[in-house]
């Protein structure tokens, strides 16, 4: 239950959420819901929907049945639209040809937000000139991050997204999602390591892939 005197429910909430592929049940009445500073870390077997549940949050595809349901501070309304959510995949999207900086220039441009302050939170500050195509596969992963930095969202998703990350990357991104619960900031997070993320609640979700039909 949210604290905050304007609202009385979560600030976001997910309702009964169901997400068919083919002729497969992939998500089956899942809920939950995150209030401000709050983090899920998202669980289950390969194959449970853990990526698909992050992309339909995300709004990059649409729920077979139930609802995802934002609310407001001030108004003490709801409704589906989502407020600006930032969505890490398993891919980095940095074009090969150019540099880091010019990877980012446009998030931080669109969003009012600093690119020096984004690199030097991943530690990539000094290599913001560098060309794509140059950098490691742990140095595009922390790019990656950094744009999810620059994007101001409320809402990030994160599928995974200590992949390639040595020890010391891992220990600097835990200060990076701190301070974003510490703003208010919530996540949902998949991962098959440990991350620094203290006070998490856990979401499990079963195999289903129940067929349909048959």
């Amino acid at each position: 239950m949210s604290t905050h005197p304007h609202r009385i429910a979560p600030r976001l909430e997910v309702r009964d959420l169901s997400v068919i592929r083919g002729e497969r049940l992939v998500l089956d009445a899942v809920s939950f819901n995150v209030d401000d500073g709050e983090a899920i870390l998202l669980t289950g077997p390969n194959g449970a929907g853990k990526s698909t549940l992050l992309r339909t949050v995300a709004g990059l595809r649409r729920p077979d049945g139930g609802d995802i349901l934002w609310h407001d501070d001030e108004t003490g309304e709801s409704d589906t639209t989502a407020p600006r959510v930032a969505y890490l995949g398993h891919q980095d999207a940095l074009k090969p040809g150019l540099t880091l900086a010019e990877n980012l220039h446009l998030t931080a441009r669109l969003n009012g937000t600093s690119l020096e302050a984004a690199l030097e939170a991943v530690d990539l500050l000094a290599l913001a000139e560098l060309p794509a195509r140059l950098l490691s596969a742990g140095q595009k992963r922390r790019g990656a991050i950094a744009r999810i930095l620059l994007t101001d969202a409320r809402l990030w998703l994160l599928d995974e997204p200590s992949l390639g990350l040595d020890a010391d990357a891992v220990e600097r991104f835990g200060t990076v999602l701190a301070r974003h619960r510490a703003a208010g900031g919530m996540m949902i997070v998949t991962t098959h390591v440990p991350l620094p993320m203290p006070e998490t609640r856990k979401l499990v979700l079963p195999a289903q892939h129940r067929e349909l039909f048959s």
